[in-house]
């Protein structure tokens, strides 16, 4: 079994990516290597195999990468949470802050069952915004928000407190920085 240490080796940083003084967490080392995606994928659902998860709500791009192997594993629905005017059918928008800059996602509108509990997953928790607005999204449909994973917390931009005061969650995540 792989543990968290292996992981974070293997996550990349790329300075100045996408644009000056930002330093992106490349995944991409962690998924072309079979092992570790299932170590991965194990480690994050671990503790949701008992929650009764109808559905994992997911931003992309990169969150749709474990988010549905997530879903896969948890037996639940996938949910693509996606940027504004990506969705075909008809959409519920939110719109948010990043850590440099703002944008809108939207979730279908029958995404979602009234009273489901939803499992919001992105690959990186950063200042909280994108996964607050999914979680917005989610609330608006009737879904109830069970919880939040992550491969990455940058605990430094402090989006693992405002998911803790706004939703009294603890979120999960791998690997800290």
């Amino acid at each position: 079994m792989l543990l968290v240490e292996d992981i974070r080796k293997a996550i990349r940083d790329v300075n100045n990516y996408p644009k000056p003084g930002v330093v992106f967490k490349d995944i991409t080392p962690v998924l072309s290597d079979p092992e570790m995606m299932r170590a991965v994928v194990d480690q994050i659902a671990q503790p949701f195999r008992s929650q009764g998860i109808d559905a994992v709500a997911a931003t992309e791009a990169r969150g749709f990468i474990f988010g549905s192997i997530l879903a896969y594993e948890l037996g639940c629905s996938f949910i693509p949470v996606r940027k504004a005017g990506k969705l075909p059918y008809k959409t519920q928008r939110m719109e948010y802050d990043l850590e440099y800059g703002s944008s809108a996602i939207e979730m279908h509108v029958d995404a979602i069952k009234p009273r489901w509990r939803v499992l919001v997953h992105d690959d990186l928790l950063a200042t909280g915004g994108t996964a607050l607005a999914t979680a917005g999204l989610v609330e608006s449909l009737q879904g109830f928000v069970a919880g939040f994973s992550f491969v990455i917390n940058l605990s430094f931009l402090h989006g693992e407190r405002k998911i803790k005061e706004r939703f009294n969650i603890d979120p999960h995540y791998l690997v800290n920085y």
